[in-house]
């Protein structure tokens, strides 16, 4: 019997294979982090409280959410 495969989010996406505004081969996760993290002053437990919401956040949702946040 062969094991399911599952699907990878786009949280562990490159920026540039989810967006196409995007060049940046930083996964989608890492991106949201780093932004918070400047925002932040670089606070560890700020940024954690910060990016957990779109650590469950229904794909569809959190393309749209990322794109917000992120697009220049």
């Amino acid at each position: 019997m062969a094991a399911a495969v599952e699907k990878t989010s786009i949280l562990d996406e490159s920026m540039s294979d989810v967006f196409d505004w995007s060049d940046s081969k930083l996964p989608v996760r890492d991106a949201i982090w780093n932004h918070f993290m400047d925002d932040d002053n670089h606070d560890t437990t700020k940024t954690s409280d910060e990016v957990a919401p779109y650590m469950n956040m229904d794909e569809g949702k959190l393309k749209d959410a990322v794109e917000k946040l992120l697009k220049a």
